[in-house]
């Protein structure tokens, strides 16, 4: 009789659910690329009273130590949300168990031991469907890093944020309306912190800085601002402008340092990012040799991030790639001293008050000032005036008979 893959699930919320599923009706496909036929030994939850539905030959139990005390145990698919679940996967890799999770909080925080672990313990750790879901952003990262020097990635990697700024514009609807629609929706959570103040984004693109450099940022090069603060009536002028509100997790080497940036952007209709909308994410990378690859899809949800772990469960068993990270990489001059484009939509700001570092100052029309600044100097600004918003924009756009490429 043909061994099979013995898999332990992790949690059977959403996601979880949507695992057992695919494992379930695509053992054709599973068995032709893996040889032998995967099968779900144990199922770990909470309230076994709730899924009673789980075939009987299946272990569910709530105890973890009956699923490390099962005689055959090959990969332990992680599917919990929050911290709970690093002992269970740092246990695993012990016990000689290859570990795939979609927790991107967890990793975030621990992903750079649980490496490190598997590596100790000659396992593999698949971690694809941490930030896009059903985008495979980190297969394409590693891929690249072959021989490509990735010098920026950034995206629209959480679907709640990017619904609720596409709502707000097509549907005229202030930020706690489209707020309750997200949640009626099942987008965002009874508790939508991590969504809407930008949390789940900057978790993303840790796990991101981990697979491009190596290593996560220093919290003092780290800037996370989340869409809360965002009027109606700034999504109406940027609008007006051909401008449109996108949340972007950012990551790019400079000053010799890792700098996250986690933010509501303006971007014109030339940016990659302008027909990304609704729930869907976006990620684009940008490498020395093969130039921009932006990527597009389902960011979330129980199929596109079940997907991302059925991925990496076939990955696990395929010859490994070693990945090669730019932690070398030098700052670049350029990038260091350039002027960023910014807009205010404040009709009570006047010109006079804005630090004399600010370049190019221009009234766009009665609520909208433009200037060139870089970075440094705009955060300075904000901590002195905290009640004016500011908004980087990018992509090209035009006013007063003026292109302006950003």
């Amino acid at each position: 009789m043909m061994t099979a893959i013995n898999v332990a699930l992790l949690g059977f919320g959403t996601v979880g659910q949507g695992v057992y599923e695919i494992i379930q009706t695509s053992q054709e496909r599973l068995q032709f690329f893996l040889k032998k036929p995967v099968k779900i030994a144990a199922v770990l939850v909470n309230n076994k009273e709730k899924h009673k539905a789980i075939e009987k030959e299946v272990l569910l139990t709530d105890n973890f130590e009956e699923i490390l005390g099962l005689p055959q145990l090959d990969i332990v698919i992680d599917a919990i949300v929050g911290n709970a679940s690093f002992p269970y996967l740092k246990r695993s890799i012990e016990r000689g168990c290859h570990i795939v999770t979609a927790n991107k909080e967890m990793f975030a925080s621990h992903g750079e031991e649980l490496l490190s672990l598997a590596a100790r313990y000659q396992t593999a750790a698949g971690f694809e469907a941490t930030v896009g879901g059903g985008i495979p952003v980190i297969q394409t990262l590693r891929k690249l890093l072959n021989i490509n020097r990735v010098t920026k990635v950034e995206g629209i990697i959480n679907g709640t944020s990017n619904f609720i700024l596409t709502s707000m514009r097509e549907e005229d609807q202030p930020f706690a309306d489209t707020l309750k629609i997200a949640q009626e929706k099942g987008y965002a959570e009874a508790d939508p912190t991590n969504d809407i103040e930008g949390f789940d984004a900057y978790y993303k693109a840790l796990v991101l800085s981990q697979v491009v450099y190596g290593e996560l940022p220093q919290e003092e090069h780290v800037y996370r601002k989340g869409i809360t603060s965002i009027t109606q009536n700034e999504i109406q002028q940027a609008e007006a402008l051909g401008l449109k509100f996108k949340h972007v997790a950012k990551i790019e080497k400079y000053e010799n340092a890792i700098q996250c940036r986690v933010q509501p952007v303006l971007v014109s209709a030339s940016h990659s990012f302008y027909g990304v909308e609704g729930v869907q994410n976006a990620v684009s990378i940008d490498a020395d040799i093969v130039g921009n690859i932006t990527l597009t899809g389902a960011g979330a949800g129980k199929y596109p991030t079940a997907s991302a772990v059925i991925e990496d469960l076939l990955h696990l068993y395929q010859e490994p790639v070693p990945v090669y990270t730019e932690k070398e990489q030098e700052a670049s001059e350029q990038v260091r001293s350039s002027k960023g484009k910014w807009l205010i939509f404040n009709n009570s700001i006047d010109a006079s008050r804005l630090p004399q570092e600010f370049t190019g100052v221009d009234r766009l029309n009665e609520q909208t000032l433009y200037f060139e600044a870089v970075e440094k100097d705009v955060r300075a600004f904000e901590k002195q005036s905290p009640e004016i918003a500011v908004y980087p924009v990018e992509g090209e756009f035009f006013f007063a008979g003026k292109t302006l490429r950003l």
